[in-house]
């Protein structure tokens, strides 16, 4: 007899088995409900992946959609000093100038980052002390 998903449903009763055939009856049912165990988490978990794959794909849209909107803001602000009285090329130029500084600003940050690097010590002594025993022991 088996069930929906296609196992065999066995009721148990066997009063003629023998002891080995009752372990192979365990055996099986472990076996089975294992393999139907695996099978679960393996639909469970690809569900999971695919919603975790659309939630990011939806936060990447949202990234997207943000950065696109930013040149709006800008010129938003640079009409915004126009009406603040600002003659229209200045406040462009204000804005244009404030890129400039955040951006010299990031080469800063990124050149100090740079400098930090520092070669990796210990990986080179190891790799030598390495090498040397080896030369040491084929020699």
């Amino acid at each position: 007899m088996t069930d929906q998903t296609g196992l065999r449903i066995d009721s148990g009763q066997h009063p003629e088995a023998s002891f080995g055939e009752l372990v192979r009856d365990a055996t099986e049912s472990v076996s089975t409900l294992v393999r139907a165990e695996l099978e679960l988490a393996k639909l469970e978990i690809s569900t999971s992946l695919k919603r975790a794959g659309l939630g990011g794909a939806m936060f990447a849209a949202a990234g997207a959609v943000l950065l696109l909107s930013l040149p709006f803001l800008f010129v938003a602000v640079a009409e915004g000093l126009v009406a603040a009285g600002l003659w229209r090329w200045l406040s462009y130029l204000v804005v244009f100038v404030f890129f400039v500084l955040v951006a010299g600003a990031l080469v800063l940050l990124g050149l100090r980052n740079l400098r930090k690097i520092k070669k990796p010590e210990r990986t080179i002594s190891t790799v030598k002390e390495t090498a040397h025993a080896l030369r040491r022991g084929t020699g």
